[in-house]
């Protein structure tokens, strides 16, 4: 395989996985709308600087046939990580996040589907989200996937989850690629039936496909203009405005957080291995890092002044908790994520130093929340 088609390939994932595809000679075809959110209203982002000389770029649309048609003529492989990201956003714009993610990739799959065609091998950026809450062990009932929180005890500060069965404390355990499937936000869904029809088509058509539960991925390149999704970016942007952080429910809640060098690297084994084809990886760093933790090594890491306050306040189908156990893609593909948090946040850190201080448009996004009934 020598030529792949990257759609979304201008964002932050696709930029750096662009890059190093082309360092290795690959030739790189890229599809993107360069939405606004991401890359701003002149649409001439860093992001699209770094790869509009390395690749062939097509400025289009998944949900356009013929944006598709155009891209995929002589394709060896499509690695599809175009998609509407933010997880609270996708509760009230819900039409437009399924025509990108869902209709975008009818569009791709019936092409391939109706129309002679190259491609070798599929790849779709899959997400954490389609898990919803994270696995738990209880003493008393083994292995358990707890039901949503209740929001009239969450509104009490009773965040914590417990056993559904007998009410017992429960421990988190790392959520495998067979843990329950229960998203909790409509981009969890459109994630969910994304990778179900990739890995389907691709057992009709005879075209091995990979799925990737990317975790919540941060590193030098992310948008710091984007309100919408990253908290690590969120958080260093109003820092960096001498805004406050507000944290929700109790700062406890913990997220796997992997660097973008490691995810690339998954990526790309995913694409050249033959012990990917027809699988599901989680792609993650294996430990779980708490909203307060980030908030806190951000202040220290810009010495900022921003005051950092927990109010109990909390946002609907927000999970607890919820981090990847990396056995099956360590096994198959030999994948060991090489940045733990700290070193991770780190690098970052140090590149937002070197940035433009952005608007701050968090406040816009929050209230776009609470006007939909989404904030407690």
């Amino acid at each position: 395989m020598k030529n792949i088609l990257i759609s979304g390939g201008a964002g932050f994932i696709g930029s750096n996985l662009t890059k190093k595809l082309v360092s290795k000679g690959y030739n790189i075809t890229i599809l993107d709308n360069l939405s606004k959110q991401i890359h701003g209203k002149d649409q001439k982002s860093e992001l699209y600087n770094s790869i509009k000389e390395i690749s062939t770029f097509i400025l289009g649309d998944v949900c356009n046939e013929e944006d598709w048609k155009k891209s995929l003529k002589g394709q060896d492989a499509v690695i599809h990580l175009a998609a509407e990201t933010g997880t609270g956003q996708s509760m009230y714009e819900i039409s437009r996040y399924n025509d990108v993610n869902i209709l975008g990739t009818s569009h791709l799959l019936d092409f391939l589907a109706n129309n002679k065609n190259s491609v070798k091998k599929l790849i779709i950026a899959s997400s954490r989200s389609i898990y919803g809450e994270g696995k738990y062990k209880c003493e008393n009932h083994g292995v358990v996937y707890p039901n949503d929180r209740i929001a009239s005890n969450m509104m009490k500060g009773k965040f914590d989850l417990f056993c559904d069965v007998c009410g017992g404390e429960l421990d988190l355990m790392p959520t495998d690629e067979n843990s329950k499937i229960h998203p909790s936000s409509i981009y969890g869904i459109t994630k969910q039936q994304q990778e179900q029809m990739i890995l389907l088509m691709g057992k009709s058509l005879g075209i091995p496909a990979v799925a990737l539960r990317y975790q919540n991925v941060y590193g030098p390149g992310q948008s710091l203009s984007n309100p919408y999704t990253g908290i690590l970016s969120i958080f260093s942007t109003r820092m960096l405005n001498g805004n406050d952080i507000d944290i929700y429910e109790d700062g406890e809640e913990s997220r796997d957080f992997v660097f973008i060098d490691d995810v690339v690297e998954a990526t790309i084994l995913a694409l050249e291995k033959e012990e990917a084809n027809h699988q599901i990886f989680n792609v993650g760093s294996g430990e779980a890092t708490t909203v307060s933790q980030v908030a806190n090594s951000l202040k220290s890491l810009y010495n900022s002044n921003a005051n950092i306050s927990i109010d109990g306040s909390f946002r609907l189908g927000d999970i607890r908790h919820n981090y990847a156990d990396l056995n099956k893609i360590k096994n198959l593909l030999g994948f060991t994520a090489k940045f733990d948090f700290q070193t991770g946040i780190s690098r970052f850190a140090d590149w937002v130093k070197t940035q433009e201080v952005k608007e701050d448009k968090y406040e816009q996004s929050l209230n776009e929340l609470k006007n939909k009934g989404l904030i407690k």
